[in-house]
């Protein structure tokens, strides 16, 4: 039938098109701490406010850590606490976008860790570190206020060597589970939504 033949195409594409990006869309991050705003601009960085908008609206943000915290630099999220889940994505690299604006206090991009690396992870600003500017970190957004973001759990600071927090490894292989054990004051993204 027409339905198991479109089944069986999905299912052999890894990730099907994404929906039809708007220019400007707000996200609603409602946390552990309270409700986070987002506005994100197509034209600041197209494939990574795509790859935000698919991934906000297929669920994929929800009960996810703020799993790095270091106060006055930047927030860390974006790794899905279901390993299965995750590893649908981590590989799924994005084409670099061309910087249109700084990484000031508030923006917010996607995680790099040089070409062709961007995938789930974003990251806050939580002050001008407009140095990464040259470093492919492309800012898509920015949070209407710090509030809730200044007010995120830090005690664990960053990720080892320089700090307490946890391996990005192992919770890509352990998930939540890592995180509940050895990491139980960290703050969550209970739930992200589009805001109509």
């Amino acid at each position: 039938s027409t339905q198991s033949t479109w089944d069986l195409t999905h299912l052999a594409k890894s990730h099907p098109p994404p929906p039809p990006t708007p220019e400007h869309f707000v996200v609603k991050f409602e946390t552990t701490k309270g409700d986070i705003l987002i506005d994100v601009y197509r034209d600041w960085a197209p494939h990574a406010a795509a790859r935000f908008y698919t991934l906000v609206r297929e669920g994929f943000y929800a009960n996810t850590a703020f799993f790095r915290v270091v106060h006055g630099t930047l927030v860390q999220g974006g790794i899905n606490g279901n390993p299965d889940v995750d590893g649908k994505w981590r590989d799924a690299r994005l084409p670099d976008d061309n910087a249109t604006h700084s990484n000031l206090r508030g923006t917010i991009a996607l995680a790099s860790a040089g070409p062709m690396t961007r995938a789930t992870q974003f990251f806050i600003n939580c002050r001008d570190n407009s140095r990464w500017d040259s470093q492919g970190v492309v800012p898509f957004g920015r949070a209407r206020s710090m509030g809730v973001i200044d007010k995120l759990n830090g005690t664990y600071g960053d990720s080892p060597p320089r700090g307490r927090g946890p391996r990005q490894s192992i919770l890509h292989r352990e998930g939540n589970t890592y995180l509940e054990a050895s990491f139980p004051g960290l703050d969550y993204v209970k739930r992200a939504l589009v805001l109509p």
